[in-house]
């Protein structure tokens, strides 16, 4: 896949990563850049074709897939984080995370898919997709959808020639993690990474040392990564 001369669409363009890979894509020589936002007059990077796009709305979706048929590069990159819990969060916040995050993600390649083959696909997912965290818990739940989402659409996608590439990261220093006091990645570096890893065909881009921490974790016992109290 390459990005110089590729025609790319972005999904929640207006601030945070998704600014970063418009303003990135047109830097590598993309030919076109649809920039989608619920607000596309938030948009204000210029040379970029602006499209409103609400990825849990089907009617919005299939409006924007009409207007951008010439599309071989899609970023979903559209997300929101609700802080709702599962035991006793607002049943609606979390079913918001798993529309947005999961039912959106899927509907927007479904839309496209037909037009990808050669092409590729860009799925924004999270160290999340891998574990929990209390206060995030509808969010890393939707993540780990989305991730397993990813790699069903890569077996189903492989006969067209679409690559499907899943990016892993902690926290950005971007809006969404503007209560979070840790430690944040420059989003300018993780988009760079992505991106890097489309033009290398790669499956996965693991972004950060965090992320890479959590995946390494897996193949232990959980009691070594969450640190629980009450237990028998």
């Amino acid at each position: 896949m390459h990005i110089h001369g590729a025609i790319a669409l972005v999904t929640g363009a207006n601030r945070g990563l998704g600014r970063h890979f418009t303003q990135q894509l047109l830097e590598r020589g993309a030919a076109k850049v649809y920039a989608t936002a619920r607000r596309p007059e938030l948009i204000d990077i210029p040379g970029v074709q602006t499209l409103r796009l609400d990825i849990t709305d089907p009617a919005s979706i299939v409006a924007a897939a009409e207007v951008a048929t010439d599309v071989n590069l899609q970023v979903n990159n559209a997300g929101l984080k609700t802080g709702a819990d599962l035991v006793t969060g607002d049943l609606d916040l979390i079913r918001l995370e798993l529309d947005t995050h999961f039912w959106g993600t899927l509907r927007m390649i479904r839309a496209f898919a037909p037009q990808l083959g050669g092409g590729a696909i860009l799925n924004v997912l999270s160290a999340m997709s891998w574990f929990n965290y209390a206060g995030t818990n509808a969010y890393g739940v939707a993540k780990a959808a989305e991730w397993n989402l990813t790699n069903g659409v890569r077996l189903e996608l492989d006969s067209q020639g679409t690559l499907v590439t899943g990016l892993h990261l902690g926290a950005a220093d971007t809006d969404m993690s503007a209560d979070y006091d840790g430690d944040k990645v420059d989003p300018a570096l993780i988009v760079r990474a992505a991106l890097d890893g489309i033009e290398e065909n790669r499956l996965e881009v693991v972004a950060d040392e965090w992320s890479a921490h959590v995946k390494a974790s897996l193949a232990g016992d959980p009691s070594r990564f969450y640190q629980l109290s009450g237990r028998p």
